[in-house]
C-alpha cells in the first residue's frame, strides 16, 4: 500500500461493475457505487455467471436458483440506486473462462454503455481460491483492451470506447480509496437483498428473516462495517472501499 493512497474521483456519469456472481458487486464496490448515484451516477450491473452453485442445499434446483438471484441483484441494484441496465451473461456458476467467446461479450457491454469508469474483480489477487473470480477480473482487463481498440472484434459493429479509469477491488496492492461515508446502510441494504446467499456466504441462518434486528444479522451487518472502516483507515478516512487504480486505459 502506498503511503497516501488517492481517494475519491470525480463523480463520473457513467459506472460499470463487473463481477462474477450476483452480490461480488455489492461486496466490492456496492458503497461506492451507491455514492456515485445519489450524485447522478447512472450505474451498471455486468454479471458474468448465472449463480446456479451458489447454495450448501444439494436439493436446490439449480433453474429456480438461477432466477431468484436474478432477481436479488436487481433488487441490489436498486437498493444502491442503481438505473443503468443489470446485465446477465449466463456463464455456468464455476465454469466461467476468460476465453474469446466471454472476452466479445464483455468488450460488446462497455461499447455500449460506455462508462468513464469500469470495476470489478483484481484478478492478480494472490492466494484466491475461487476461479470464476479470477477469470472475471482477466475479463474486465482483457475486455477493456477490446473494447478501446477499433480493430477488435469487428463483426460487433460498434464503435470503440475507452473508459477513463479501471477499478479493481479485493486488490492486494490497493493504491485508491473512495470515501464511503454516509452511504454504509445502502451497501448493507444491498447485500441483504441476496437472500439466498444469508446461510452460504453470510453466516445468517434463512428462517429468521425477514428480522433484521436478529443477532446473526446484527453480526454480518458490524463485519461489513468493520471491513469498510479498515478500508478507510487506509486513507484517514471514516469508512471506506478500497481498489487498485489504473488509469491511461
Amino acid at each position: 500500500m502506498p503511503t497516501s493512497p488517492t481517494t475519491n474521483l470525480s463523480v463520473p456519469s457513467i459506472a460499470l461493475a463487473i463481477g462474477a456472481h450476483p452480490d461480488d458487486i455489492e461486496f466490492g464496490a456496492g458503497g461506492t457505487l451507491a455514492k456515485w448515484a445519489a450524485s447522478g451516477c447512472e450505474i451498471h450491473h455486468l454479471v458474468c455467471t448465472d449463480g446456479s452453485k451458489g447454495t450448501w442445499d444439494a436439493s436446490q434446483d439449480p433453474a429456480e436458483l438461477v432466477a431468484v438471484r436474478r432477481e436479488e441483484q436487481r433488487e441490489a441494484s436498486r437498493a444502491l440506486g442503481g438505473r443503468g441496465e443489470v446485465v446477465f451473461l449466463g456463464w455456468h456458476d464455476g465454469e466461467l473462462d476468460s476465453g474469446l467467446r466471454q472476452r466479445i461479450e464483455v468488450a460488446s457491454w462497455i461499447r455500449r454503455v460506455q462508462p468513464d469508469v469500469v470495476l470489478g474483480h483484481d484478478p492478480w489477487k494472490r492466494y484466491r481460491l475461487h476461479p470464476d473470480h479470477r477469470h472475471a477480473g482477466f475479463l474486465v482487463t482483457d475486455g477493456i483492451v477490446a473494447a478501446r481498440d477499433p480493430l477488435f472484434f469487428p463483426e460487433l459493429g460498434t464503435e470503440p470506447h475507452r473508459p477513463t479509469t479501471l477499478l479493481l477491488w479485493e486488490a492486494d496492492e490497493a493504491d485508491h480509496v473512495e470515501d464511503v461515508t454516509g452511504f454504509e446502510e445502502r451497501k448493507i441494504k444491498a447485500l441483504l437483498a441476496h437472500r439466498s446467499q444469508f446461510r452460504s456466504t453470510m453466516g445468517i441462518s434463512t428462517h429468521k428473516w425477514p428480522d433484521e434486528d436478529n443477532p446473526e444479522i446484527a453480526g454480518f451487518r458490524s463485519h461489513v462495517l468493520n471491513r469498510l472502516g479498515e478500508h478507510g483507515a487506509l486513507a484517514g478516512l471514516e469508512r471506506g472501499e478500497a481498489f487498485k487504480r489504473i488509469e491511461r486505459l
